[in-house]
């Protein structure tokens, strides 16, 4: 990365943070520690928008992701480390860039032409190119949510199914250009005025998989009448028409579970991001985080009261714990990320680092098809398919809640294969 002096300012703005963007640079604000900028314009320049804060620099606005931006300077100067490293790497080393080897014969149009076509889904160039969208411990994750969804964590949900690394996808922010990350299937049936998303970090690359190939490439085979959302297109990128974002599901599709100080947040039509709510895994609930100035932002969500400070997950079934040993002995454990692992205790004297740790779930097969057990109640027990394609979909008659997640209640007594699966988690 560099600074072009003889590019044209835009603004009078002759301090503070500064971006070079197609050619010319504009005063910014930096977003998800340097992931993506807000440049600021005075004319209505091409993508800006008009905003109504009336601290910002300039009336009209736009964000960019720190791969599109060309030099970073600050009072004239430049200024390689705001979030971003001299050489375009991004300052938080959990953060690695996706790296696309573009040339005279490879151009960005033909890459992510590729991306959004199944039939490069076996493509050894978009493949590499995937692979360098890494996830490590400690990397934040993001799900879009629709209201329902932000009810449904609240009252006790685990992090499943499809999702993002916040890296990649910092410089969405308005519910119109997030629209395209939802699961609910509600995109392109108008544009909200929030959207909500639940971040948290990741405890291993081993609780992530990517839907291209492999365990997951029936994804690709469902039929338009048995899924939810976009198409899972087998590339491992979500369709998109000019975005190229790398995306997840966990593994299995299976649930993980909730890290201390994970967040809700909502995405207001200016682009503000308004953390809502932090996860607070010794009381077993969410903390409210928000004043009343933003209360408004969850008046649509279903049968949550926008005033109450705590919102316990109470007894709510969970379908994975994280257990760790101590001593010797095994106790349910608390991911509490970058530092590590802990028992989960409610005095802090007891708060003890875990020697080693791992998440625990069920998993059955019910008509030969595998499932993660979800819970059961009076004989009849909540299935969600690990490995959906639709053959599986059609023999369990499984109804699709959400992209990419089928789930179906079978009979307890018929179940077979019953297994406790156990992912150890490395050593740091």
């Amino acid at each position: 990365m560099s600074v072009f002096p003889e590019a044209r300012n835009t603004n009078d703005a002759p301090t503070g943070l500064r971006v070079g963007f197609k050619g010319s640079f504009y005063p910014a604000e930096q977003i998800a520690r340097g992931a993506a900028f807000e440049l600021f314009s005075a004319v209505d320049a091409d993508g800006f928008r008009r905003t109504s804060r009336s601290s910002a620099p300039a009336p009209f606005h736009r964000f960019v992701h720190a791969s599109e931006v060309e030099g970073v300077s600050v009072g004239g100067h430049a200024q390689p480390g705001l979030g971003v490293l001299g050489d375009g790497t991004p300052e938080d080393p959990l953060d690695a860039p996706l790296m696309v080897p573009l040339s005279r014969g490879i151009r960005w149009s033909e890459v992510h032409r590729a991306s959004q076509s199944p039939a490069y889904r076996d493509d050894p160039m978009l493949a590499g190119i995937r692979r360098t969208a890494a996830i490590r411990r400690g990397t934040r994750m993001v799900k879009i949510l629709s209201p329902g969804q932000l009810a449904g964590y609240l009252r006790g949900w685990l992090p499943y199914g499809f999702c993002y690394r916040e890296y990649d996808v910092a410089h969405l922010r308005t519910p119109a250009d997030l629209a395209l990350l939802r699961t609910d299937g509600e995109a392109g049936r108008g544009v909200p005025d929030v959207v909500y998303a639940l971040r948290w970090r990741a405890n291993s690359p081993d609780d992530y998989e990517i839907p291209a190939g492999g365990e997951q490439a029936g994804l690709s085979t469902v039929p338009p009448h048995d899924r939810i959302g976009a198409p899972v297109l087998g590339t491992g990128f979500t369709p998109s028409e000019r975005h190229l974002i790398p995306e997840f599901v966990t593994k299995d599709l299976a649930d993980l579970p909730m890290p201390a100080n994970a967040a809700l947040i909502a995405y207001t039509a200016e682009g503000a991001e308004v953390v809502l709510y932090t996860y607070q895994p010794e009381q077993r609930g969410w903390l409210r985080m928000v004043g009343p100035q933003w209360r408004h932002l969850v008046t649509g969500v279903p049968e949550i009261p926008p005033d109450q400070e705590y919102l316990p997950v109470g007894d709510a079934v969970r379908s994975t714990i994280l257990v760790g040993t101590y001593g010797e002995r095994e106790y349910e454990a608390i991911a509490d990320l970058p530092g590590g692992f802990r028992v989960l205790a409610m005095t802090r004297a007891a708060r003890y680092a875990v020697e080693n740790a791992s998440r625990r779930a069920a998993f059955a097969r019910w008509r030969g098809v595998y499932c993660q057990v979800l819970h059961t109640d009076s004989g009849w027990t909540r299935l969600r398919l690990a490995r959906p394609d639709a053959d599986a979909i059609s023999r369990l008659g499984a109804q699709c809640y959400e992209r990419g997640i089928h789930e179906v209640w079978a009979p307890a007594g018929e179940l077979t294969d019953h297994e406790t699966v156990t992912v150890a988690y490395p050593p740091a």
